[in-house]
């Protein structure tokens, strides 16, 4: 299993617990971003820099993961695609996305596009909390091999 994860809106308390399991595990992980990235050094860890653009990192991550790779993302439409070759994603708050469930995610996704395009102000997400981040430790644990 390799993980990647779109590092340029992945929260850097997420990022350092994708470190602690690479090392542990001796997992690769690769973080995909449009911009240079301060990682620990590492055998196991790597950035991809790939040029500024709309959704540039998103095909590098899947043009590139294999069947039973593990991609980090809050994007619903890349989830889909990791879905569709046979990967496994989950968000930064803990979510592990499905092919039950990804249907919906881009339907819910679409409508708040729609509202925000209509002059709906949506809000954002909330701020990561504790709980999130302990949601996140316990799905990526649920999904790594074990050591």
């Amino acid at each position: 299993m390799h993980i990647w994860v779109d590092a340029d809106a992945c929260p850097n308390v997420i990022k350092e617990i994708l470190y602690r399991a690479s090392e542990r595990l001796k997992l690769p992980l690769t973080l995909v971003a449009n911009q240079p990235l301060r990682v620990p050094r590492s055998a196991f860890i790597r950035t991809l820099v790939v040029p500024r653009g709309f959704d540039v990192a998103d095909e590098e991550i899947v043009r590139q993961i294999a069947a039973g790779d593990l991609v980090i993302t809050g994007d619903i439409p890349l989830a889909a695609a990791v879905l569709e070759k046979s990967g496994y994603a989950l968000s930064p708050r803990g979510e592990r996305y499905s092919p039950e469930t990804i249907r919906e995610r881009l339907r819910i996704r679409d409508m708040m596009e729609q509202l925000r395009d209509s002059g709906v102000h949506t809000g954002g997400p909330t701020a990561l909390s504790h709980a999130d981040r302990q949601a996140f430790a316990n799905a990526l644990d649920q999904l790594l091999p074990r050591a």
